[in-house]
C-alpha cells in the first residue's frame, strides 16, 4: 500500500480492542501511517463509534473515502453481547457501578424470548445520558459524570432482528440486527424494565456494517505489522 493509496483514499477494517476508544484507534493508526511515508497530515476518521468497553468492527476512511464517512455509517448494524439481568447501572453498562438491585425470580426462559417480540421492528428508544451526543454545547457523558441531568427526547430506530441466544441466568446471550442510531445499553435497559426487572449491557461486539465483516479486520497491531513492512 502506497502513500497515494491512503491519499486517494483507503478503507480499513479494524477489530477495536477493549478498552480502546474509537478515537484512539484512529489517532493510532493516523501516527503510523505518518511515520511509515513521512507525511505532515493525514486525514483519518472512523464510521461510527464504538463505547471503549466494547470490541468489533470499526471502519476506518483515509483521505478522499473520508467524504464517504456517513453513507458507512448509515449501513446497518450486528452486535453480539450479554446482558445481564437483575440490576442497572447508570451508564447502562459496567462503566458504573450498580445502583438498584431488581427481583428475577419471576422471569422465565419463555418469557425472556416472548419479551424480545417487543423490540422488534420500528421503536421509541431513549440514548442514555452516559453518551456523546451534544446537548447546548455540552456532550452528555460530561454533565452525567459531574453528576449532572438532561432531558434527553427519544429517537425512532429499527431492530431488524433480536435473539436471545444463550441463557445463563441471570447473563443473556444476544445477537441484534439494527439501524443507525441504537444504543445497545438503552435496549439492556428497556429490555430489563419490560421483564419488570433490572439489566445493563456486560458485553459488546459489533460484528458487522452493512456488508463488512469483523471476520475481515485486522487488529491494531496487525494493520501496523501490515504497513511497517510495506
Amino acid at each position: 500500500m502506497t502513500e497515494e493509496n491512503f491519499k486517494n483514499g483507503q478503507v480499513l477494517l479494524i477489530d477495536k480492542p477493549l478498552g480502546w476508544t474509537s478515537f484512539q484507534v484512529v489517532n493510532k493508526l493516523r501516527w503510523h501511517i505518518k511515520q511509515r511515508f513521512h507525511l505532515k497530515n493525514i486525514k483519518v476518521g472512523h464510521a461510527g463509534t464504538l463505547d471503549p468497553l466494547a470490541s468489533g468492527l470499526l471502519i476506518l476512511c483515509t483521505g478522499n473515502q473520508t467524504k464517504n464517512i456517513d453513507s458507512y455509517q448509515a449501513q446497518i448494524k450486528e452486535y453480539s453481547g450479554t446482558f445481564t439481568l437483575g440490576a442497572t447501572t447508570p451508564s447502562y453498562d459496567l462503566e458504573t457501578s450498580i445502583d438498584k438491585n431488581f427481583p428475577t425470580d419471576h422471569i422465565s426462559d419463555e418469557i425472556i424470548h416472548k419479551t424480545t417480540k417487543q423490540f422488534i421492528g420500528i421503536i421509541q428508544q431513549k440514548p442514555p445520558i452516559f453518551s456523546a451526543i451534544k446537548q447546548e454545547g455540552k456532550r452528555l457523558y460530561d454533565i452525567a459524570r459531574k453528576g449532572g441531568t438532561a432531558e434527553i427526547k427519544s429517537r425512532e430506530i429499527t431492530i431488524f432482528e433480536f435473539e436471545i441466544t444463550k441463557i445463563n441466568f441471570p447473563n443473556l446471550d444476544f445477537k441484534i440486527i439494527c439501524s443507525k442510531g441504537t444504543y445497545i445499553r438503552s435496549l439492556a435497559f428497556d429490555f430489563g424494565k419490560a421483564l419488570n426487572s433490572g439489566a445493563y449491557l456486560s458485553a459488546l461486539r459489533r460484528t458487522k456494517i452493512g456488508d463488512f465483516s469483523v471476520n475481515e479486520a485486522l487488529s491494531v497491531d496487525e494493520f501496523i505489522k501490515q504497513i511497517s513492512s510495506e
